[in-house]
């Protein structure tokens, strides 16, 4: 497959996204039946897209019906996979408002770049299809909070890829942590290592993009800027106009941690940090420490160190710190390490430990997360992940790279989404499109 027809299995003739579409399709999508497979568009088939796409595979009541990359080795690739799966009439799109289009799609599934989810969710949203979006869910809190705005106004599902909350063991440890099993929460924290030194993601020059990259399209809202090789099609991760680690990875830690301890927002935020190993071109930090503390008092920290990539925990990947115990836990299991009394107390174990080494249930836990997304579907309830939990999740990263960059711990009104300590700093909440691209 190397030609542009070859790669096409259908030709649709494209006019714009338009209200009549929009309604056309919403009223389609609320007709599909519960027997009935629900048709998928996928947007972004890179990397993270072919790994979502194959977790969606192990669901018999799906098929997917288009895809859609502006790099056009993605969509060839992607045709070769889905046809090994049974699916050969799949419509080819490179702009994600064509594929919006499509009456044969129920619903979204967004595995672009960061800088893309907030755009294409609120367009697939006002276009009827209900969505499957990646994380982080945004890049700014501003976008994210448009996205819970037009999902609600919509009344789409829209179910955030941080497939931790579809683990069966997370579950049970938050029931154990919210009963006070582990006694007064007082620390959490997660880490993100790689020991990236000496070289990185390298150093390139600017040059032409690949012949079959629209490059300005990947661009998208984000200023215009010459390609380079360490940027895309995955490098994106190490700079700041298009990603962070503390978004990238930190967010499955930091929504866990929110859903293990009941918290919903931080009122202080601080995050330092800096290159200090790693010789490459990225524009983030290869060091990052981030601590959050909440309304409770409770403190959280994440580290993203890319210059040392030796454990830092007992065991496990996500710390929840109790006075009667200690929880560590990962997506398939958790440990509580009894806690002794210190200083002038009574060294006597405060528990008994406890392990849950899973049941068997949880599985893949993104083909689990994808169930629920189709599940939700049809029943209309709202799926373990929703926008409002993503938003909030990704809104702590949010938090920590406006932090960073002024180097000043910042004040958080989490209720009217405001830094009330440095209002420069909310200039940083948002920022300014290139045209033509807007929210809705």
């Amino acid at each position: 497959m190397n030609s542009e027809n070859e790669v096409s299995r259908r030709t649709f003739v494209a006019t714009g996204v338009g209200t009549a579409i929009g309604v056309a399709a919403s009223t389609h999508a609320q007709a599909q039946g519960a027997n009935d497979r629900i048709r998928l568009g996928f947007i972004g088939v890179g990397n993270r897209g072919r790994q979502v796409m194959n977790a969606f595979f192990r669901h018999k009541d799906c098929v997917i019906t288009a895809i859609c990359d502006v790099y056009k080795t993605h969509n060839t690739m992607t045709l070769e996979l889905l046809a090994k799966n049974g699916m050969t009439d799949v419509a080819v799109y490179d702009d994600h408002r064509k594929l919006l289009e499509d009456n044969n799609v129920d619903a979204v599934v967004i595995a672009t770049p960061d800088h893309w989810h907030a755009i294409q969710t609120i367009d697939a949203c006002n276009a009827g299809k209900d969505v499957y979006v990646e994380k982080p869910v945004s890049a700014t809190i501003h976008e994210g909070r448009q996205m819970v705005k037009t999902a609600r106004r919509t009344k789409r599902i829209v179910q955030v890829g941080t497939h931790r909350r579809s683990s069966v063991v997370y579950k049970r440890l938050a029931e154990h942590v919210q009963k006070g099993v582990i006694g007064d929460v007082t620390v959490s924290r997660a880490y993100h290592l790689s020991n990236m030194a000496p070289k990185g993601i390298g150093k390139l020059q600017p040059s032409d993009p690949p012949a079959d990259l629209d490059w300005d399209m990947w661009l998208g809202p984000r200023a215009m800027r010459p390609y380079q090789g360490n940027i895309c099609p995955y490098k994106f991760r190490w700079w700041k106009d298009f990603s962070s680690q503390i978004a990238n990875n930190g967010i499955h830690y930091l929504d866990a941690i929110r859903w293990v301890t009941g918290e919903e927002y931080p009122t202080s935020i601080v995050a330092l940090g800096g290159n200090f190993a790693v010789d490459d071109d990225r524009t983030i930090p290869d060091t990052l420490e981030a601590t959050f503390q909440f309304a409770s008092g409770r403190i959280l920290t994440f580290g993203h160190y890319e210059a040392t990539g030796q454990a830092m925990m007992r065991k496990g990947e996500v710390e929840i710190r109790g006075t009667k115990g200690m929880a560590s836990v990962s997506g398939t299991n958790f440990e509580i390490f009894p806690e002794k009394g210190g200083q002038f107390q009574d060294p006597t174990p405060r528990m008994e430990g406890m392990k849950d080494t899973g049941d068997g249930s949880n599985g893949d836990l993104t083909a689990s997360h994808a169930r629920n997304f189709l599940d939700c579907i049809k029943t209309r309830e709202t799926p373990r992940a929703d926008i409002e939990v993503g938003h909030r999740s990704t809104s702590l990263s949010n938090l920590a790279n406006i932090s960073l960059y002024f180097g000043e711990r910042l004040e958080w009104d989490g209720e009217n989404e405001v830094i009330t300590n440095h209002k420069k700093a909310n200039e940083l909440l948002h920022y300014e499109y290139r045209k033509p691209w807007k929210l809705g």
